[in-house]
């Protein structure tokens, strides 16, 4: 029997989070939690405006989703930016062994996506600044990264394929 897999979706705007999340709870038969569901109306409301969130406003949503976390100890997939090595971290401190898959992607590729979304509230106009606040996970333990620009059902394959595999 598999451990409880409790697993982050992260990368910047674009990737294919939310896709390639849902996917993954699919494929484990776990709940799936989209962390932008749990964004407070000013934080959403300063993206539409084209205003990048601080550090300060992500630290409640990201203790509210480190909350989410905890209230899934069976498993679950959260889809979450997780841009800042401190960001994970306090994912981290909501679930002892969690993983993260980071979906990696050129910014012209992620500009092109956001590009086409009609039904998001995050605009073009911010995709740089994924870019600057990204602080590259590979080199932290459970972390996974995958070329984004992969078919989703390769990418979700591959992750849950490693999700499986994972020994701590």
């Amino acid at each position: 029997m598999l451990p409880a897999i409790q697993v982050v979706v992260m990368g910047v705007a674009g990737c294919g989070k939310s896709a390639v999340g849902r996917l993954i709870a699919q494929q484990l038969a776990l709940p799936l939690i989209e962390g932008d569901d749990f964004h407070p109306p000013g934080n959403i409301r300063k993206m539409q405006q084209g205003i990048a969130l601080t550090d300060e406003d992500r630290a409640d949503w990201l203790h509210t989703l480190g909350s989410e976390l905890a209230r899934h100890p069976e498993g679950v997939v959260l889809t979450c930016s997780a841009l800042k090595a401190a960001y994970r971290d306090s994912l981290r401190g909501a679930a002892d062994r969690l993983h993260f898959v980071h979906l990696a992607i050129t910014e012209a590729e992620s500009l092109r996506r956001v590009g086409q979304r009609a039904d998001h509230f995050y605009p073009p106009s911010l995709v740089a600044s994924q870019f600057e606040a990204l602080q590259d996970p590979s080199a932290e333990p459970g972390v996974l990264a995958l070329a984004a620009d992969a078919p989703l059902e390769q990418l979700a394959l591959s992750a849950v394929a490693w999700l499986k595999a994972f020994r701590w």
